[in-house]
């Protein structure tokens, strides 16, 4: 039993939170480093044919739902959407909004980016901030969820690679579970959660669901010519007309993985889905209800190796549970050599900023294994791109019927 990993792996507990905001924030090491200039760091450029990519947000409100975290307040979101854009001008959008840069600075992240010592506020992506959408036909659309506590913008790598490919992709924060979600206006909301147990995992999940299913509902009232934002903002022109809601998509780090799989369980509109590491269990023999039901639709599996040795359908009793009493098309892929974090961009960001930050190597392979990041990056976005066009498109893609030698540190287990 992998009972001692199941449960960061679900929702990547507490002690790998990326943001551990407290009233430590500013501490005396970024004191000690504030003379120092912070690092910087770039992301992968997508590979696809749609060079052009643009991204918006929006903010997102569920009249009728209280939040599960705070009472007293509705339920509020804040999602990207990245797109293939008419073409790449305008400025580039920031990596992270101010206040979640500003948020991160200052205090310790991930265990390894001390505060103060890395320029999150002057990172950009390759997307162009509300560049008009290329909506010469609705395409395919695939929404993101990352993991428990973890910013929207650690799947942006995947999000560009997908919209650089013809996808229309949705990237979602959980609020008062993600630390800290920023709001038009600057608002910044913070962690605000009760302490560690099923329970709390449990309300997460929940909530993260029920997160999805608001989200496919203003997308679909995005399709029909209605503004979803709150506030009314102006949308990039052809937007609504890009989106393709009869072909959706959804993929998921950790707890964005398992929630893949339950709102596929309860929602019809997801047509098919990705889970990269997340155990669907909550506790030994306390199995999320879609590892005890399994699904009809497209699946598949991701694995790495946290806690020292792999996830998969044979060896992790959840994924056992799924794999068996799933039906729909599927797949088990896993990389020994990477750790739980190198389905995120941490597997490009660290590698970036290891030879500026002297990052000890150990807790470097505790978040993304010993795979070579470049080739990690290459293959994650290649199979994830590979089962969408099969799931969604009914393309063929070669890459998913066997082992590739373009792709060596990823297993078939079946």
């Amino acid at each position: 039993m992998r009972s001692s990993s199941a449960t960061p792996r679900l929702l990547a507990a507490a002690a790998v939170l990326p943001l551990a905001l407290s009233a430590c924030g500013t501490s005396a090491h970024a004191a000690k480093t504030a003379a120092a200039a912070p690092a910087t760091f770039g992301l992968p450029r997508p590979t696809g044919p749609h060079q052009a990519v643009g991204t918006t947000e929006l903010h997102l409100v569920d009249a009728g739902r209280a939040d599960p975290w705070v009472p007293g307040r509705t339920r509020e979101l804040m999602v990207s959407v990245w797109y293939p854009a008419v073409k790449a001008s305008g400025p580039k959008a920031p990596y992270l909004r101010p206040g979640v840069a500003k948020a991160l600075s200052e205090v310790d992240a991930l265990g390894v980016f001390k505060a103060g010592t890395v320029d999150w506020a002057g990172a950009r992506t390759h997307a162009a901030e509300g560049a008009p959408a290329d909506a010469r036909r609705p395409r395919p659309v695939v929404l993101y969820s990352p993991g428990f506590g973890v910013p929207r913008a650690l799947g942006t790598t995947i999000a560009e690679e997908l919209a650089s490919r013809g996808y229309v992709v949705v990237t979602v924060d959980h609020t008062y579970e993600t630390a800290p979600v920023e709001f038009p206006g600057g608002r910044v909301e913070l962690q605000h959660m009760p302490s560690q147990g099923p329970q709390r995992l449990k309300t997460g999940l929940d909530a993260r669901v029920k997160d999805t299913h608001l989200v496919l509902d203003r997308l679909a009232a995005l399709r029909a010519g209605r503004n979803p934002d709150a506030e009314g903002r102006a949308l990039p022109s052809g937007l609504g007309r890009s989106l393709d809601l009869s072909r959706v998509g959804m993929v998921g780090h950790s707890a964005g993985g398992i929630e893949a799989a339950e709102a596929m369980r309860t929602d019809r509109r997801v047509d098919a889905g990705i889970d990269m590491d997340g155990t669907m269990q909550y506790a030994e023999n306390d199995f999320v209800r879609v590892a005890e039901t399994g699904l009809d639709r497209p699946f598949m599996l991701m694995g790495a190796a946290t806690g020292g040795s792999p996830q998969t359908h044979l060896t992790t009793p959840s994924w056992t549970s799924f794999w068996n009493r799933s039906t729909g098309w599927k797949r088990d892929l896993n990389v020994p050599a990477a750790s739980h974090y190198s389905y995120t961009d941490v597997q490009a960001i660290l590698p970036a900023l290891d030879g500026e930050l002297d990052i000890p190597a150990r807790d470097r392979a505790d978040l993304v294994g010993t795979v070579d990041p470049e080739r990690m990056t290459a293959s994650v976005r290649a199979y994830v791109t590979a089962f969408f066009d099969r799931a969604l498109l009914g393309r063929h893609r070669p890459v998913l019927d066997r082992p590739s030698p373009r792709h060596p540190d990823v297993r078939f287990i079946r």
